[in-house]
């Protein structure tokens, strides 16, 4: 499997991505890393390292910054994540993975990979560690108001992707609201609701924010305003707890503990966050992802090709249109 890594997203590349790739490539032998960026950087990085025969440098001079509009790396073609993406659009990689500008990524896997027919809005998905495994949460940032077919398709991707990469066989399906009866929330939400129910997908009805901690349901739906908002709200809990736990606590052995049982609560951790529903396998990692992160992000995309996610999601959307679902 040929993973085309943006080497030059994080905040501190390469030598995060470098490193990750190093380590992917270290646990799993199928995997080979095509490393896209600046080609003095990355020959600098990887000289720490013993010569990796299944990491290869691409290059690419130009890198988006988060500052920069999304649209930019349509418009320089040159750079990193355009590169990257076209090399799975062109065959050459199976996958892409970034964790540069979100939008950047986004705006480009859209445009060059193409949504899979039936998709209106790709929406991005995030896993959440929960009380009893992960809990799938989409949209997290792409859609900020989506119409109640949209959240369909979010929930319809959601359980597919829960299916071929968590071994789910029948994925229980959430919709996030301010209440559990199904006469709440806003007539969109009341109106998602209804189509939930008449569809195919295991759906158990609103969910509120409180229940995904517990596990409610292995995919929450959402548009992106609030899926955001939530996931803003849930990377910052470890730090906060590690914060107000560790003062005065004896021995760096006890804070130690208290900050490696915590780190399951970061969803980078878990493999950032896939585009969902476009033609291709595009993940998107934390701008400040470490090595450990960048390898869970390569892992996740392998994943991804080697459960033929893309091709599941195209046959359960056709038949999703034919009405024999």
């Amino acid at each position: 499997m040929r993973i085309a890594l943006d080497a030059m997203g994080t905040d501190e590349a390469p030598s995060s991505e470098v490193a990750g790739a190093v380590a992917a490539v270290g646990s799993d032998p199928d995997v080979q890393v095509m490393l896209v960026g600046d080609e003095a950087a990355l020959a600098d990085s990887l000289s720490r390292y013993p010569r990796q025969n299944r990491i290869t440098v691409v290059h690419a001079p130009d890198r988006i910054m988060d500052s920069d509009a999304p649209t930019s790396a349509l418009r320089r073609p040159r750079s990193s994540i355009n590169v990257g993406l076209s090399l799975q659009k062109d065959g050459e990689a199976d996958a892409f993975v970034s964790a540069g500008s979100t939008g950047a990524v986004m705006a480009a896997s859209v445009v060059l990979l193409r949504p899979l027919r039936g998709v209106d809005r790709p929406p991005v998905a995030t896993v959440f560690p929960t009380d009893h495994g992960l809990t799938l949460v989409a949209d997290v940032g792409a859609n900020i108001e989506c119409k109640p077919r949209q959240l369909v398709e979010f929930a319809r991707l959601g359980a597919i992707y829960m299916q071929d990469l968590q071994g789910l066989e029948n994925p229980s399906v959430g919709l996030l609201n301010v209440g559990t009866e199904s006469g709440k929330g806003t007539e969109v939400l009341q109106a998602a609701h209804r189509l939930l129910g008449e569809s195919d997908l295991n759906f158990i009805g609103n969910v509120e924010g409180g229940d995904i901690l517990r596990h409610a349901c292995d995919v929450a739906v959402c548009d992106g305003f609030t899926g955001n908002i939530l996931l803003k709200f849930y990377e910052s809990v470890a730090a906060f707890v590690v914060r107000k736990l560790t003062p005065g606590l004896r021995g760096n052995g006890l804070r130690a503990e208290i900050q490696d049982r915590l780190r399951d609560l970061d969803y980078a951790e878990h493999g950032g966050a896939p585009l969902l529903g476009v033609n291709g396998v595009s993940v998107i990692c934390h701008g400040k992802s470490s090595p450990r992160a960048i390898k869970a992000g390569i892992g996740v995309a392998a994943r991804a090709v080697r459960s033929g996610l893309v091709a599941h999601m195209a046959r359960d959307l056709a038949a999703a249109r034919e009405g024999r679902l």
